[in-house]
């Protein structure tokens, strides 16, 4: 039962720590649930992915389902959809409520005072800190779990050109302007899971 504790200290800290959200506090969620032996670095991809494809924000669904499966890969006598709920529950519940009280209180706090120097200084130096953890989670995943997971050289070819493939068409629409030509994430999945079935199954 001690996994629950544990869970519900990893997601209050990330909850509270986790500035930028999204993408740029999976990095906080790696080393707090792989580092321990929770999950694997391919299962973490593997629910970073489906985060991605499902409804809501990535920190918050990849916290259930993080919850659901950590308990019964730590204690095999937690295996079971009620167990898996109860973690869920308190996992998502611990990302969730730190940070809406603290959203709360500076909602308020700016509010009050936006034309602070100081106030405006902090944020400055929040900006790059959230871009350096983004970053941060870009390189994590870049491992031989998401390349070349089954240590086929050919396989790790391809996984890099499909990755290429679908930065290219992430970014270049909006960074030339061609907004017209953007493709939306989900898409952009969808196609690339397509793929993998064409070329690997």
């Amino acid at each position: 039962m001690q996994i629950y504790l544990k869970l519900i200290w990893a997601y209050i800290k990330i909850g509270i720590f986790g500035f930028g959200g999204g993408y740029a506090m999976l990095s906080l969620v790696e080393k707090a649930v792989v580092g321990p032996g929770w999950i694997s670095e391919t299962m973490f991809t593997d629910i970073v992915a489906i985060s991605q494809m499902t409804p809501g924000p990535i920190g918050i669904n990849s916290a259930t389902y993080i919850g659901f499966v950590a308990p019964a890969s730590v204690d095999p006598e937690l295996q079971g959809i009620v167990w898996g709920l109860l973690g869920s529950i308190l996992a998502t519940l611990a990302v969730t409520v730190p940070s809406f009280f603290l959203v709360l209180y500076s909602a308020h706090f700016i509010r009050r005072h936006n034309e602070s120097g100081a106030v405006k200084a902090v944020f400055s130096g929040l900006r790059p800190v959230v871009v350096g953890l983004i970053a941060s989670a870009a390189i994590m995943l870049m491992n031989a779990a998401n390349f070349n997971p089954n240590g086929i050289k050919s396989q790790m070819w391809m996984n890099i050109a499909i990755c290429a493939v679908a930065f290219c068409l992430a970014y270049f629409p909006l960074r030339f302007g061609k907004k017209q030509l953007k493709i939306h994430p989900i898409l952009i999945i969808i196609i690339a899971g397509i793929t993998g079935l064409i070329l690997y199954y």
